[in-house]
């Protein structure tokens, strides 16, 4: 299996892969996820999969435009799939935490033994580590 060359990743730090929803949680929530995933996790690197780059430039959401810019301040990494299969793909290879609020993402997660970080009750993250 092909292992990810992740930049600046220091070797306790927890990897937290991203999907579009997390990107927009910030702005339909009113909620900084950086702070909020470092509550739980301590120091981490987050890291997004390259296909949701050109899915937020072309959601229909008066958020897209804000969500694009916060992607590009964490790490891009190209994958073989598109959509919700680069998100799973990007964790498995990278043995990382996953950032969505997305049901059925979640459910095929968790039957992977993906850990996961999910908005609970509209107000705060929580965390589920299979690990």
């Amino acid at each position: 299996m092909e292992t990810y060359r992740i930049r600046y990743h220091r070797v306790n730090m927890q990897i937290v892969v991203l999907d579009t929803n997390a990107l927009l949680m910030p702005f339909e929530r009113k909620m900084n996820i950086d702070l909020s995933v470092r509550d739980l996790l301590g120091d981490v690197h987050f890291v997004i999969p390259g296909p949701l780059i050109g899915e937020l430039k072309h959601l229909n959401s008066k958020y897209a435009s804000a969500a694009l810019e916060l992607a590009r301040r964490y790490e891009i990494i190209p994958t073989e799939a598109v959509g919700d299969k680069a998100v799973i793909e990007l964790a498995l290879k990278t043995k990382g935490y996953v950032l969505t609020n997305d049901k059925e993402l979640r459910k095929i997660l968790r039957s992977l033994k993906v850990p996961l970080i999910y908005l609970r009750s509209s107000t705060h993250l929580t965390l589920e580590d299979f690990r």
